[in-house]
């Protein structure tokens, strides 16, 4: 390992299916050592982690950055939003952790909507209208389902507060993360006593809010980790919210993310309050907001489509705009547009019909929902010439890359840099020992930096298309989650 210029921070992100680490020149932005362990989610109804999994795959994933994690001066820890972590007296789970991706509680969230205000009310108390990623709708399914999980329940934490808890003994999130639960108003920008009070969630059990630029912490005594005692832990945030870093986002610029879930976000001066429900008001890591639409089905589906295929995920043909089949891959449900209980349909199948053909129509109806939501995003005086900046495990497959280029009618910027939620957190880290706002930082390390794909003509019929399959079949799509 060659000197690094400035001291070291350690960036994690901790995902669905696994833990990453890298430890960051602060300086220079360079990834000096990293390393990844994986953890494993339940299958069936429910999308369930158990909690001490992360921590075993983060001490797995630090260990493999050898010395240079020894060295590190900061850490800060990026997480999957919404997963709802309920912890006893001693701080052990007291059941596997509720994931983002768990829709068992559209019943409840669509019970809260209603009882509390309706969504217009939702939207200007708490920035969002909560659908069954939300937390509050989880915690109300757990209190509905399983009383006796709740009554021994002394903490409640989300899966970044989790990881950064074990770290400093001390319950901490931030605004970002906490702007997804449901609990946390964005008007107020604290937690919201109503709410709590009505689905009896006691404020005590919540950790404190740090604020953008706080040390939430240090490294404690007792850890399996390769830190030095007294390490400085930053107040970490959603995954989301640490990618907008990861970028140095400035307002106005359009961000993709092709991931296990597809999502669509941009940073803004302006607190949204969106009453459809298509856009989620979260808060960013410091100080503005991230307005985002986000989908359950992106690549993992469109992989799936294709294994059934038995064809290369590449393998895509061509499918006629105006008359083609239409696939939509709503695989585990979906939350945009709001069909929790859907699965997959497919419509148009003829006898000439490609393989092909379907799996280029996966790939439609997965970027279809993210490129409408994209203008509800975006504020109305967005430059709508802006490149779009395509993130995640998807972005670098040329099929993904042109079904956005073509569906857009946008130039798309695809970033160079890997692990963008893990060096937003590394930049968070770097801001604690620089005093640099984070996304600054980030842009000094030049990470969006990568080869721009020029704009093409909008296909507007094949988004039309789509659009009308979808119209046409939401009675048969909207139905109880079974």
């Amino acid at each position: 390992m060659s000197a690094a210029e400035g001291p070291l921070v350690v960036g994690v992100d901790t995902s669905t299916q696994s833990t990453k680490a890298l430890v960051v020149d602060a300086s220079t932005g360079r990834v000096v050592a990293s390393g990844q362990a994986p953890h494993t989610v339940s299958a069936g109804a429910g999308r369930e982690s158990d909690p001490r999994q992360w921590w075993d795959a983060l001490c797995e994933a630090l260990h493999q950055c050898g010395d240079a994690a020894r060295e590190a001066a900061a850490v800060s820890i990026g997480g999957q939003q919404h997963g709802l972590v309920t912890l006893d007296a001693r701080g052990e789970p007291v059941r596997p952790a509720l994931l983002w991706n768990d829709v068992r509680s559209a019943p409840q969230a669509a019970r809260l909507v209603e009882e509390l205000g309706g969504p217009k009310a939702w939207a200007e108390r708490t920035g969002s209208v909560p659908g069954p990623s939300f937390t509050v709708t989880k915690w109300a399914w757990l209190a509905e389902n399983e009383p006796d999980a709740i009554r021994a329940t002394k903490a409640v934490r989300l899966p970044h507060d989790y990881l950064t808890e074990r770290l400093t003994g001390q319950g901490t999130t931030d605004r970002g993360d906490a702007s997804g639960t449901g609990w946390w108003a964005s008007a107020t920008e604290a937690y919201d006593a109503e709410t709590l009070a009505h689905v009896g969630l006691d404020p005590a059990l919540l950790p404190r809010v740090v604020r953008p630029g706080e040390v939430a912490g240090t490294v404690r005594d007792g850890h399996d980790l390769p830190f030095s005692k007294g390490t400085l832990v930053a107040p970490g945030t959603g995954d989301n919210a640490a990618a907008a870093l990861g970028l140095g986002l400035r307002p106005g610029t359009p961000v993709l993310s092709l991931g296990t879930s597809g999502t669509v976000y941009a940073v803004s001066k302006r607190r949204p309050a969106d009453p459809t429900g298509t856009v989620a008001g979260f808060a960013d890591a410091h100080g503005d907001w991230l307005p985002l639409a986000c989908t359950l089905n992106c690549t993992l589906a469109v992989d799936r489509v294709a294994a059934l295929l038995g064809l290369d995920r590449e393998a895509v043909e061509p499918v006629d705009p105006a008359s083609g089949v239409t696939l939509l891959p709503y695989l585990d449900g979906e939350r945009t547009p709001a069909l929790p209980g859907a699965s997959g349909l497919l419509h148009g199948l003829r006898h000439d019909t490609t393989g092909g053909q379907l799996l280029q129509a996966a790939y439609d109806g997965a970027v279809h929902a993210l490129l409408g939501a994209l203008d509800l995003v975006l504020d109305e005086d967005a430059d709508r010439s802006t490149p779009l900046l395509l993130i995640g495990g998807g972005a670098r497959g040329k099929a993904w890359q042109d079904t956005v280029r073509r569906l857009s009618g946008r130039p798309v910027q695809i970033p160079e840099a890997k692990e963008l939620v893990a060096l937003g957190a590394a930049a968070q880290a770097a801001g604690l020992l620089t005093g640099e706002d984070p996304a600054a930082v980030a842009r000094r390390w030049n990470t969006t930096a990568g080869p721009v794909l020029d704009a093409v003509e909008r296909d507007e019929a094949t988004m039309a298309r789509i659009s009308g399959v979808l119209s046409d079949a939401a009675p048969l799509l909207d139905r109880p989650a079974g």
